[in-house]
């Protein structure tokens, strides 16, 4: 089965950080086999708080997304959101 990266943003406070943090994630995403589905764009909150920014990634399995999330990769990536985002990240296993 699929697995699925799923990051709703809560807040933002430095655009320039998140930049950076995109293009060094963008390399795990892509060692990992990863594939976006979705990468912020135009939204409509139905229900709860608006997200400034959702992104939901694919990976081949749900082990691979797992791997994905702890390699030295994309963690020297998340690194450099420390301080400038507040979010929830989950990895589903999807059908």
């Amino acid at each position: 089965m699929k697995g699925y990266v799923v990051c709703v943003y809560k807040n933002i406070t430095n655009e320039e950080k998140l930049k950076e943090y995109a293009i060094r994630a963008r390399a795990a995403v892509e060692k990992f086999k990863g594939k976006f589905l979705i990468r912020g764009g135009r939204s409509t909150s139905n229900e709860g708080e608006k997200s400034p920014r959702t992104v939901v990634i694919e990976f081949p399995s749900y082990d691979e997304a797992n791997k994905f999330y702890k390699s030295e990769e994309y963690q020297d990536a998340h690194s450099v959101l420390k301080g400038y985002a507040e979010r929830q990240h989950q990895i589903i296993e999807g059908a």
